[in-house]
């Protein structure tokens, strides 16, 4: 019964191993994983950042998808808005998921996302253009440490991958398995 106990445990384990790994980037933003908040800080810190956006559509969706601007400079601790844009080129309705990664990958737990269409499926009609808007802010907690004194710039990316398909599967893999 003990050998069978232990057999069941290491298989809950097992399981429970994507969801705990995925919990603990999004706590502390190892692998380029970014932050969700609610609110934003009650400071803005006079220095600044440039936050780089760049953009990949997998070759199966046919859909275009791009941000409105390439970059923005600002403050850290200042609330900003960009804007994507995709539009769906193909004949039929397509559902769309996007994947996304910040780099330097330990910026990834000072970069708060208020507002975000990430992991969501995003489905446009044949010839359908669609706005997504991105709030994020950095958190002044990053002149708290000392080695991030290094870093002035920052990148967002997305890939969108077709819904349900196997890009995207392998993609989700990537991004929970990526090395620390």
């Amino acid at each position: 019964m003990m050998v069978f106990g232990i057999v069941f445990i290491m298989v809950c384990l097992a399981f429970a191993s994507v969801p705990l790994y995925n919990l603990f980037c999004r706590v502390t933003g190892i692998g380029g994983t970014t932050q969700l908040s609610t609110s934003l800080p009650d400071k803005i810190l006079d220095r600044k950042m440039t936050v780089n956006f760049t953009t990949d559509v997998n070759r199966k969706l046919p859909w275009d998808f791009n941000a409105e601007m390439s970059r923005i400079s600002l403050h850290v601790g200042q609330d900003a808005l960009i804007n994507f844009v995709a539009k769906n080129n193909g004949p039929k309705p397509v559902a769309g998921t996007a994947v996304y990664n910040i780099t330097p990958l330990k910026a990834g737990k000072y970069f708060h996302k208020t507002q975000c269409f990430c992991f969501d499926y995003q489905i446009l009609k044949s010839g359908e253009e669609m706005n997504m808007p991105v709030v994020f802010y950095i958190d002044p907690s990053i002149a708290d440490d000392p080695d991030m004194e290094d870093v002035t710039t920052i990148t967002l990316s997305y890939n969108f991958f077709q819904a349900d398909s196997s890009e995207l599967d392998e993609a989700m893999e990537n991004f929970y398995n990526s090395d620390d």
